[in-house]
């Protein structure tokens, strides 16, 4: 755990969205005539583009899912994106990163805007040099194109970063661009999906990551 720049994924790594993202989606749903009273049933919107996760949960072409995005947005920016919350040691863990004289960087399947947004009102922003997210057109929504687009930009070699995250999407963009992954077990990934990836390091807990990274 050596590496001089750590990447972030957002949600359910640093973050625990769950309410604003499966109302906001459960919100879409609606707008297309589609009724879904379970929460708990769309939290597997959360990590994946949001595009495809609709197209291929609810059979959707893609005309149809870019309604469904925009539906979703339409809530998610005035209200969802507020219904969150920061795990609890995160802010310690940031903290202590930087302490060590790391480099920090968010890199999110999530709009940028949004991403910034949720950073800036939740006071995590300022540990973060900068923070990478999707165009609102899909661009980079892919972990695999995001990941290569952040190295390039702040030329960074592989071996010098570690990426952090909660889905496969996280592990496999790192894994293709030559990055060790961590996949922690706190989020919404399961551990037969982020083990199934081979991850570099394993974590159930925050607290287990943070003794790690002070050891």
């Amino acid at each position: 755990m050596h590496h001089a720049s750590i990447l972030f994924d957002l949600d359910g790594t640093l973050t625990d969205p769950r309410e604003g993202i499966t109302r906001s989606v459960q919100y879409a749903l609606a707008k297309l005539g589609i009724d879904e009273p379970d929460l708990t049933a769309l939290e597997h919107f959360i990590g994946p583009p949001l595009l495809q996760c609709f197209m291929a949960t609810y059979a959707l072409d893609e005309a149809t899912g870019w309604q469904a995005v925009n539906h979703y947005r339409e809530r998610f920016k005035v209200s969802g994106l507020y219904e969150n919350r920061l795990f609890d040691g995160v802010d310690a863990l940031l903290q202590g990163l930087v302490a060590q004289g790391r480099t920090l960087y968010i890199a999110t399947s999530k709009p940028t805007v949004f991403a910034e947004e949720i950073a800036r009102h939740f006071g995590f922003d300022r540990y973060f040099k900068r923070i990478y997210g999707s165009e609102l057109d899909g661009t980079r929504t892919n972990k695999v194109e995001l990941l290569a687009h952040l190295l390039e930009c702040e030329r960074l070699a592989p071996e010098s970063a570690l990426m952090i995250g909660d889905r496969k999407h996280d592990l496999i963009g790192a894994r293709q661009n030559g990055l060790q992954a961590v996949a922690v077990g706190y989020g919404f990934g399961s551990r037969e999906e982020l083990l199934g990836e081979a991850p570099a390091f394993h974590f159930e807990t925050l607290e287990e990551m943070h003794r790690a990274f002070i050891r």
